[in-house]
């Protein structure tokens, strides 16, 4: 379990394809120091499980489902910017909201404007997630817990801070960059158990 909150953003230094599957390294950030093999890592908002590591570099597989729903592409992810959280500890202070790291679907950015402090980002998001968004909820982009603004037809609209975009990959999106979702998993639970319940 995550909250959203970035703590660093490392680029991806290799990929290597396997039967059904890929194995990258992401460059480690220093403050890293207390990661273990086995641990779970927010990589733009996917939960990936650490399979080696080293001082310079952190080891992980991406999976079928993993590479089906990131529509996984070594071409274009080679030397991507990729924003890492580690795992929450009980305790821990939740700055954003509970995020799970299980990307629902991929979404379209259809504006990226920065005027004055602030940076508007609309992103057209799948329909099957809208009954889990709606106005001043929370929605998790890239891995980055934020507030939604607007929401109109399939366009969620967020607007960020500029600590926000120092601490994070989103400035670098321009229209048309696909971006990892994943609603609010709260309202997904709730709409499972009332459709068991009508079921």
């Amino acid at each position: 379990m995550f909250s959203g909150i970035v703590e660093s953003v490392m680029p991806i230094e290799s990929s290597e394809e396997l039967t059904n599957a890929y194995r990258i390294k992401i460059k480690k950030p220093s403050e890293f120091n207390d990661i273990k093999l086995g641990d779970s890592i927010a990589c733009d908002g996917a939960c990936l499980t650490v399979e080696a590591f080293d001082d310079q570099t952190m080891t992980f597989a991406l999976a079928a489902e993993t590479i089906k729903v990131l529509e996984w592409n070594p071409q274009s992810w080679l030397g991507k910017q990729v924003n890492l959280e580690r795992s929450l500890r009980f305790g821990d202070r939740i700055h954003g909201h509970l995020v799970t790291g299980h990307v629902d679907s991929l979404g379209t950015v259809t504006r990226a404007d920065l005027e004055g402090e602030s940076f508007f980002l609309d992103v057209n998001v799948a329909e099957t997630i809208l009954p889990y968004v709606w106005k001043k909820g929370s929605v998790t982009l890239n891995g980055v817990s934020l507030t939604v603004n607007e929401l109109q037809g399939s366009v969620v609209s967020v607007c960020l801070i500029p600590e926000t975009l120092k601490r994070t990959n989103l400035g670098l999106l321009k229209p048309g960059s696909r971006i990892n979702v994943e609603p609010d998993y709260m309202a997904r639970a709730i709409q499972r158990s009332l459709e068991v319940r009508k079921g």
